[in-house]
């Protein structure tokens, strides 16, 4: 997938409503796919580095840095789609380690107002380099309460109500409520292809939503998940090709908007100049055939 190929695709959906939505999602499921950027035989497949990666987690749960969380294997019938040949799937839970936070007491004021960002779901907004929070904790609320360390450039996913599926990457260290799953990616796992991966899988994460007034994903469907792992260097061209196709539409969604504007004054100016009540009557033939230069441009 190219630039060139992108704008022929879009000239094919340009006067749907939703075209460059569209797109964007075509553009995440290629990427997903292993469908944006060509395969290089001479990078790592992608199974070696699940090695590395398996390898490095032990040592972690051996230095009591994390958690062991068991993840069971993926089987060949989760396979939700064919993937090149030098990738792998496994699962969310393999790649990085995850966890979510908590909300302090509020009648306890010891807890709040502190130096330690505490992020909530509303405040994840898709943000590459989120820093600062609209509130803040104390070491004291840290320490008595259940609470993951998120460190900067670990992906945020929020879990609950109207936000399920908004994502960040820190940029600082930070604490979360409870809405809100943090991983820290293993080595070899760019944050910023897992932050693709998530937000191609928004949707199914919204429709296995579970609950009545405020449905939510739990962490342990999120660790479950099937995940397509590249090789680490591919990982890199993917979400370069991926940044580089988003900014093209960014420019087409901002080109057609400009269009609809001038669309919306045309529309505007034509009616006023054929109903205005104090119009002189002489010059009705005029204003008609204003009208009927414009339509051109209204209806196209």
């Amino acid at each position: 997938m190219n630039a060139d190929r992108l704008l022929a695709l879009y000239e094919q959906v340009a006067e749907a409503p939703d075209a460059v939505s569209r797109l964007r999602r075509f553009v995440l499921d290629l990427a997903m796919r292993g469908k944006l950027v060509p395969q290089d035989a001479g990078d790592e497949p992608a199974s070696d580095l699940l090695k590395r990666i398996a390898a490095e987690k032990a040592r972690l749960v051996q230095a009591k840095a994390i958690k062991n969380s068991k993840i069971p294997p993926i089987e060949e019938q989760e396979y939700p789609f064919p993937i090149p040949f030098n990738w792998c799937w496994t699962r969310l839970g393999a790649i990085g380690d995850w966890g979510s936070g908590s909300t302090p007491s509020r009648s306890n004021p010891d807890l709040y107002g502190g130096g330690i960002t505490w992020l909530k779901s509303g405040e994840l907004g898709d943000c590459l380099n989120l820093r600062g929070s609209e509130e803040t904790v104390t070491e004291k609320a840290v320490q008595s309460g259940s609470f993951r360390r998120n460190k900067p450039g670990d992906v945020l996913i929020a879990m609950y109500g109207a936000t399920i599926g908004k994502l960040a990457i820190l940029a600082e260290e930070a604490v979360t409520n409870q809405a809100v799953c943090g991983c820290s990616p293993f080595s070899g796992v760019f944050n910023r292809f897992l932050f693709l991966f998530l937000l191609a899988q928004r949707s199914a994460f919204q429709a296995s939503s579970e609950g009545g007034a405020q449905p939510n994903i739990s962490k342990i469907k999120i660790v479950g998940t099937a995940f397509p792992l590249p090789p680490r260097a591919e990982q890199r061209r993917i979400v370069a090709k991926v940044e580089e196709l988003m900014a093209l539409l960014d420019r087409l969604e901002a080109a057609r908007g400009q269009r609809e504007d001038t669309r919306d004054r045309l529309t505007a100016a034509s009616l006023a100049r054929l109903t205005a009540p104090d119009a002189d009557p002489a010059e009705f033939p005029a204003n008609a055939r204003f009208v009927l230069a414009t339509l051109p441009a209204l209806t196209t």
